[in-house]
């Protein structure tokens, strides 16, 4: 069973998420929240597997929120579904930085609402490829990039390349077709890039990468 929290500071948005999550087979909604702080403490008291986070709530926002969640060692197994407005939203970069496992807009459709909770109960990114490519070209040329720290030096060079085609949005069976490998090895490099990297999900590779400067936006043709 998927244990899910909805914070969303309106109530009308989560009495339609519970809805629509209430109905499907093996997910469960076990707490809802008006605020980021309120999020937080439901995360702790109840555990869930993943919280859906609205961005804007008051005392304390989603990013925030978000922050503290992926950073309590107590919280470990909980994801984060970042929820917004618009799916470019300004915000959005900002919530994959903070260690979000991906984002919805609202306006998603029912299946595509039961498809990310249960993509990202499993450990997966929920960025789909387009939108990886479209926000991370919007975002990432807006921050400075830190010169590449002594864990990415601790990547083997097919590991980089691995890395490089997670960032561009490619999933297993993409990569392993690119670089002419079987699925499962190209599961076994991202597993072990994201160990040696201590990233929670593929959405913090994505981020990690083009800060690291190892790719630009665009870079990847078909």
């Amino acid at each position: 069973m998927i244990r899910t929290v909805l914070a969303d500071d309106q109530n009308l948005v989560r009495a339609g998420f519970r809805s629509i999550l209430s109905d499907e087979d093996g997910i469960e909604v076990v707490g809802e929240a008006a605020n980021g702080a309120e999020a937080v403490a439901k995360a702790r008291e109840l555990q869930p597997d993943v919280v859906l986070m609205d961005i804007r709530m008051p005392e304390l926002d989603g990013l925030e929120a978000t922050r503290v969640i992926v950073t309590d060692p107590r919280l470990d197994g909980v994801k984060v579904i970042i929820l917004t407005t618009f799916d470019l939203d300004e915000y959005v970069y900002g919530a994959l930085r903070a260690g979000a496992s991906g984002f919805l807009v609202k306006d998603t459709e029912p299946a595509e609402l039961i498809h990310a909770v249960r993509v990202v109960a499993r450990g997966d990114a929920l960025i789909a490829p387009s939108v990886t490519r479209r926000l991370i070209a919007e975002f990432a040329g807006r921050i400075k990039r830190p010169e590449p720290g002594p864990r990415l030096n601790a990547l083997t060079e097919r590991e980089r390349e691995v890395m490089a085609l997670v960032a561009a949005g490619l999933s297993n069976d993409e990569i392993a077709a690119r670089l002419v490998l079987s699925p499962a090895t190209a599961k076994t490099h991202v597993s072990r890039i994201m160990t040696k990297l201590g990233s929670r999900d593929r959405a913090q590779l994505v981020v990690l990468a083009y800060e690291a400067g190892m790719i630009t936006p665009g870079w990847l043709t078909p």
